[in-house]
């Protein structure tokens, strides 16, 4: 007869195996049997925009965007809106989260303006652009960028100077930061406080994004910054300043993010301080810099600024989404010298040198993206592109027009040389403020050029091949390494550092070409250096006898548009040794991930609207993403 266990009964059976198990292995086994206990590190990946602008910034405003901070929140949360010209509008997934940073220069300005404030009225230039702006479409557009111009040259006229304390400036403020608080769903939907800082030295792109850890309480303590003396200042220090009054009158934490460096004429990453009669920099700047802006947006709707292929020759994938014919109001040609003061990758070199002089790196930055939209409505997908402009939503002259002319000095910028925009990813533990606000502030954060992919970027030394096989690979990663943002420990006697890169595509988007790892170092005579080096790709493609890894190939159908995954990887995984690693050098490493090609914004216009584009518009590109460094700082032989 079997023998039945009652309730609390324990069987011989049960007692034999019990007593032939070893104590401390029974022990052992209850406390690591689940694999995520005690688990602290991030997990989440979260992708969002924080650098949208709604109908409160001028030239928004001035160009016809209505929408306001709450559609903009509304919008990102996966709602449908109308669009400011009418049209229905949706975003393909929503956002984790987003920051509406409407310019602080100038903020409730355009509220007075369109309703013909007595104060507005009563100058004849205020009166100009009340007419211009009510009146709409490319008459408000060319008013918009007229005024735009005219504060770039510091030639706004007092009545439309609105600083901090102005009635209207404080009402303004206070809207954006009532739209956060009402739409900020932790777990679930994110907002960030933040505006932009818009310094622009005669046309010279120096603009911040601003953004603050606290809620609604501690934003309202205080209104944003400025530009324009004697409230504001257009010089960086005294923007650092600011925050660092900030939070000791709050409390609260801040961090701000420089973007278009390649509008900026050299000026973004300089060499001398050009607000102190290009004096050479000094510790306290390096110091201060490092402190208050530990990303730099990298890729947004204004172009791409990683690299120029004139800064980096032997990278076939440097000219992409490239500005480069001047300064953003265009009343500067660009010349070649002034590259290595505006590029990302230029930048990160330029301050392993500043760093072995000063013995600080002032730009030791991670990498995202945002859109830059003034449209109040973030959209980065190219088959979903509505410009970033109110008079350039869609319609089929949009990639032909003249977005910006300077006809003195012959510099052009056409409509299609806008790019669909960018998105900020970061890895958090949760969806909430202080999470996304500190992944970013410790650059566990990387940019992607609109598509969503899924990017884990770790270094160490105890990192094999094996690793890269592993499902659990940020378990490995952070048990063995330090996470994209990071530095490494000086290197041991005779080891090199490891790098493992987990690259995932887009679920609704293009497989996978290849990643990279971009290198930076300082050789013996102390100039920076890089490297690209292909560590993962799709297929079985053999470098050429140049090193070089032959195209992935190209399946985009232009009649429809359309593209397949025939070709490609949906995940790559790699763990790269570096082979040229000098323990004695300083370095920097980041990954970055290629997608196959797929059509462009500029390719769905021509299909829906049934046109002809001219040859020279660019109608296929290969979307990608960037991760923050790691950075590796060397030690004497």
């Amino acid at each position: 007869m079997q023998q039945r266990a009652l309730p609390g009964m324990v069987t011989a059976a049960v007692i034999t195996v019990a007593m032939s198990l070893p104590a401390q292995a029974a022990t052992d086994a209850q406390k690591s049997f689940s694999p995520y206990a005690g688990r602290d590190y991030p997990t989440q990946v979260l992708f969002g925009d924080v650098h949208v602008h709604s109908g409160l910034s001028a030239d928004a405003g001035g160009g016809g965007t209505r929408l306001m901070p709450g559609d903009a929140y509304r919008f990102a949360r996966g709602d449908e809106v109308i669009s400011n010209t009418g049209l229905p509008l949706k975003i393909s997934r929503p956002y984790d989260f987003l920051a509406v940073t409407d310019h602080s220069d100038g903020m409730g300005v355009i509220t007075d303006i369109l309703k013909g404030a007595p104060n507005i009225m009563a100058d004849p230039y205020g009166r100009e652009l009340n007419a211009a702006f009510n009146a709409g479409g490319m008459t408000a557009k060319k008013a918009m960028v007229g005024m735009i111009a005219r504060f770039a040259q510091g030639d706004v006229p007092e009545a439309l100077n609105y600083q901090p304390g102005n009635p209207a400036y404080r009402s303004a403020w206070e809207d954006t930061v009532a739209a956060g608080r009402e739409f900020n769903e932790p777990g679930r939907f994110t907002t960030l406080f933040g505006f932009e800082w818009t310094s622009l030295v005669n046309g010279n792109n120096l603009h911040r994004v601003v953004l603050m850890r606290d809620n609604a309480a501690v934003a309202e303590k205080v209104e944003p910054y400025t530009t324009t003396p004697p409230v504001g200042s257009p010089n960086p220090r005294d923007l650092w300043k600011w925050m660092q009054d900030w939070e000791a009158l709050t409390g609260g934490q801040m961090l701000a993010i420089p973007h278009n460096g390649n509008l900026s004429n050299g000026w973004m990453f300089p060499l001398v301080d050009d607000f102190n009669k290009g004096k050479g920099l000094d510790a306290e700047y390096a110091r201060t810099r490092q402190r208050w802006e530990p990303l730099v947006e990298v890729s947004q709707h204004k172009g791409d600024g990683e690299s120029h292929p004139l800064l980096s020759t032997d990278d076939e994938f440097a000219d992409f989404e490239t500005w480069d014919i001047g300064n953003l109001d265009l009343s500067e040609a660009k010349t070649p010298d002034m590259l290595s003061g505006e590029y990302a990758r230029s930048g990160l070199k330029r301050g392993l040198e500043l760093g072995s002089a000063l013995g600080v790196n002032p730009y030791k930055f991670g990498m995202i993206g945002s859109t830059d939209t003034h449209l109040a409505a973030s959209t980065a997908r190219e088959e979903n592109f509505f410009s970033k402009n109110t008079p350039e939503e869609p319609r089929p002259e949009r990639a032909t027009a003249v977005a910006k002319q300077n006809k003195e000095l012959g510099l052009v910028r056409q409509g299609w040389e806008t790019s669909a925009g960018s998105l900020v990813a970061v890895w958090a533990r949760e969806n909430t403020r202080g999470e996304v606000f500190d992944a970013m502030q410790r650059r566990e954060a990387y940019a992607t050029t609109g598509t969503r992919i899924r990017v884990r970027f770790f270094g160490g030394y105890g990192l094999d091949a094996a690793d890269e096989r592993r499902r659990d690979i940020a378990r490995v990663g952070y048990a063995k390494g330090v996470p994209m943002g990071g530095d490494l420990p000086a290197a041991r006697k005779g080891s090199a550092p490891s790098f493992l890169v987990a690259a995932m595509r887009d679920p609704d988007g293009a497989n996978l070409d290849r990643v990279q790892v971009v290198k930076g170092w300082l050789d013996d005579q102390g100039t920076a250096q890089e490297k690209v080096y292909d560590v993962a790709w799709s297929g079985d493609r053999v470098p050429g006898e140049d090193g070089k890894l032959p195209p992935v190939g190209n399946t985009v159908d232009m009649s429809v548009p359309t593209w397949t995954n025939t070709i490609g990887a949906a995940e790559l995984t790699t763990v790269w040794t570096d082979p040229d690693f000098d323990p004695a050098q300083d370095a920097f490493y980041y990954a970055r991930v290629i997608e196959i090609p797929t059509p462009r914004w500029t390719a769905y216009d021509q299909a829906r609207f049934g046109i002809d584009l001219p040859d020279d518009i660019t109608m296929t590109l290969q979307e990608r993403a960037y991760t923050s460094p790691i950075w590796y700082t060397g030690v004497s032989r």
